[in-house]
């Protein structure tokens, strides 16, 4: 085993810090940011450097000192909430935020910047990802209000510190209400159709939860919740139309005033009424509100603009695709949702005469793909145990890419004992190239919802250890996937194996970068709207059979996942994929029309009459009338995605495109897919954000990105043919 090298990051104490820590810590880093900002200005005011060295290497250390502290408090309250971390944090943001914008409006430092992309002869020295750091910087402190002074600057200010509490409060507020519900079925009847893996979970639940001591799988009672595992399960399973129904309605009405009724603690029910702390409707006003004079601020007509300041695509472009997929997804879609009608009315269900409700729908739907591909998903759940789905992935990483991912266990804290910790070692020189932790399971308690990656550190030269060349990267990955119950391990639906590889494939870029110039190294300055590339081409494998016959090992006997399975898994691919990618469209349209034309000041009503007006080019079935998913669309409202969620389709058309690359060569061909994977290694991973991305595509591709991979993948072409 490849030993730790003098390269290997410095990293984080997780368990054994306390919120008691964080403001002192927090504190003492402003204090030291904010004294070498003066230190920097001083020194660049006096003598305007004129190199690399002088210039980047010292604000590349500057921002570290404050946004590694405090990515580790945000990572912690993602992964393991208190009331004691909220505390501490929020105390502690407005401090971070001033001090951020500080570096960031430096007008030293910017006038450093632009006179170095004016020097010939110490431009002509950097290299090409150099060059693009410094642009990407003068950017970003224009974006930041670096041309602002006096009033304007200090409104920005002002503006930027609230946005930030506010995106903190959207989030807090989501969590709370996913924490505040659960309903607990007592009678077997109540849980007819649910599979034993959800019954053996929601038993499971009402034990750690619900303070049911004596709960079974078999006799209950059961307990469900609004986390993606138990509320999938009953929503695709349960034969119970009611409690479809409510945990259909409780999900739209997550954080808003429609919420209180779902829920039975005072307290709960009195955040979530109306005029209460967690309804998200006010706060969704109020940040588009901000959102457009910021933007007006910076000389912007639209806070749409500002967002595609940073990415690959104009609004138009953005629009023109999103407008082209819905064109040929909807018609798919309508048949889709007429074929689940026939089939519900087939089977004599009692609501196919009065017709089929949204909680309906997802039931019925999985009933006709099973009927049609003779495939349930209980019937694959368990040949995807997670430490054979693991070992797969990591022996396709190693396949395509290179590398080889060593069990680290051990060898640092970690935030929680079910927190993994590997190492990733580069096969020709047999030296580590990156660390990465992995935390898989839903803990609704403590842990946010959904799955992302983050970087815990990126590679970097300037921040190189005293014994090492070069800093090497590490991420973290995390995910909410159906935990171990009882001597079981973790038993996969195929969409929990797909969603671990794709936050694999972004810890992918960030780890497996080759630039050392930090700024641009790994995920840092790709293009937002072409960041989802490496996640969604990794997505892909989860279908080809050499991956699926590594990953599907039957838990009990380890045998490998039949033909069979296999072939209807394939067959059942682009079921409902209408429905899915109208869904999608719908998300990114209500996201660019809220940021490019809504104009905040009507109230939150107004926000959601919006929606529902694109609801009429996007959705089949008319949204219910308490439906306020918005108030939970954390992706724009407490996320990166504001803007750009549409950044979910561009990229898939990349990452579409660039799995077609694998597909040509041959997917059965050993040599020529490692000979591929080189070379998406060499470009696409390797490269990071040193160079645009555009240019990267085209370097792996050899031509621009076409969308008819995406629409081949999908089975929308015969409908574009129609």
């Amino acid at each position: 085993m490849a030993k730790p090298s003098g390269d290997a990051p410095d990293l984080p104490k997780w368990s054994s810090i306390t919120p008691e820590h964080v403001k002192p810590a927090i504190m003492a880093a402003v204090d030291k940011v904010n004294a070498e900002i003066d230190a920097i200005e001083t020194a660049f005011t006096e003598s305007t450097p004129s190199s690399w060295s002088d210039l980047m290497d010292p604000l590349e250390r500057l921002s570290e000192e404050l946004s590694r502290p405090w990515g580790v408090v945000s990572h912690l309250k993602g992964v393991r909430d208190s009331e004691a971390l909220r505390a501490a944090y929020d105390e502690c943001q407005p401090a971070v935020v001033t001090a951020s914008l500080r570096v960031g409006q430096s007008r030293p430092v910017y006038d450093a910047l632009v006179a170095l992309t004016k020097n010939e002869a110490a431009w002509a020295s950097l290299t090409d990802a150099q060059k693009r750091a410094v642009e990407c910087e003068v950017r970003d402190a224009q974006l930041s209000g670096v041309a602002l002074d006096g009033a304007q600057k200090d409104r920005y200010n002002e503006i930027a510190k609230e946005l930030s509490e506010l995106s903190t409060k959207f989030s807090n507020n989501v969590l709370d209400a996913t924490k505040a519900f659960a309903h607990t079925c007592v009678d077997k009847s109540e849980v007819d159709g649910l599979p034993d893996s959800a019954l053996e979970q929601a038993a499971q639940t009402a034990k750690t939860k619900g303070g049911h001591e004596n709960a079974t799988a078999a006799d209950g009672p059961w307990m469900f919740t609004l986390d993606a595992p138990s509320y999938m399960a009953v929503r695709s399973h349960a034969k119970n139309r009611a409690l479809r129904e409510k945990v259909y309605r409780a999900y739209l009405a997550r954080a808003s005033e429609h919420f209180a009724p779902f829920v039975d603690d005072a307290d709960a029910k009195a955040k979530f009424s109306k005029n209460g702390s967690g309804d998200n409707a006010p706060l969704i006003e109020r940040i588009l509100a901000l959102r457009e004079e910021k933007a007006s601020l910076l000389g912007y007509d639209t806070f749409a603009e500002v967002s595609m300041a940073k990415k690959m695509a104009t609004l138009d472009r953005a629009e023109s695709l999103l407008e082209d997929i819905r064109a040929k997804a909807r018609p798919a879609a309508e048949r889709e949702l007429e074929e689940i009608r026939a089939f519900a009315a087939d089977a004599g269900a009692a609501e196919a005469t009065s017709g089929l409700m949204q909680w309906d729908v997802g039931f019925w739907s999985e009933r006709l793909r099973e009927a049609k591909y003779e495939l349930k998903e209980e019937d694959l759940r368990p040949y995807f145990q997670l430490p054979a789905v693991i070992d797969g992935m990591f022996e396709l990483a190693g396949e395509l890419f290179g590398i080889k991912v060593e069990a680290a266990d051990g060898d640092v804290e970690v935030w929680h004992p079910d927190v993994r910790f590997f190492r990733v070692i580069d096969v020709a020189t047999n030296q580590p190239r990156a660390y990465f932790y992995l935390d898989p399971y839903t803990r609704p308690s403590e842990k946010r919802g959904g799955a992302w990656m983050d970087d815990v550190v990126g590679r970097s030269s300037a921040m190189a250890p005293t014994t090492g060349a070069v800093r090497l990267p590490c991420a973290h990955m995390v995910c909410n996937g159906t935990p171990p119950v009882g001597d079981k391990p973790s038993l996969m639906t195929h969409n929990e194996v797909t969603t671990l590889f794709h936050e694999f494939g972004h810890a992918l870029q960030h780890m497996l970068t080759t630039e050392s110039c930090g700024p641009v190294a790994g995920i840092n300055q790709v293009d937002w709207d072409a960041v989802e590339l490496p996640s969604q081409f990794m997505e892909n494998w989860c279908y080809d059979k050499k991956v699926l016959r590594k990953i599907g090992k039957h838990f009990e006997t380890n045998e490998p996942l039949p033909d069979d399975l296999y072939e209807k898994l394939v067959a059942s691919k682009n079921f409902g994929s209408g429905t899915r990618y109208l869904r999608q469209c719908h998300f990114a349209m209500t996201d660019l029309e809220l940021h490019a034309r809504y104009k905040p000041g009507a109230g939150a009503d107004a926000v959601f009459a919006t929606e529902r007006k694109i609801a009429e080019k996007t959705m089949i079935m008319p949204s219910i009338d308490e439906d306020r998913f918005l108030c939970g669309f954390g992706h724009i409202f407490a996320g990166g995605y504001s803007a750009g969620y549409y950044s979910y389709l561009w990229a898939e058309v990349l990452s579409a495109d660039a799995f077609g690359a694998f597909e040509e060569a041959g997917l059965d061909d050993e040599a020529k897919v490692a000979e591929t994977g080189k070379r998406f290694a060499d470009t696409v991973l390797a490269l990071g954000g040193g160079a645009a991305p555009l240019d990267v595509f085209t370097r792996f591709r050899g031509r621009e990105p076409a969308v008819d991979a995406l629409l081949r993948h999908n089975g929308l072409v015969p409908v574009a043919a129609a």
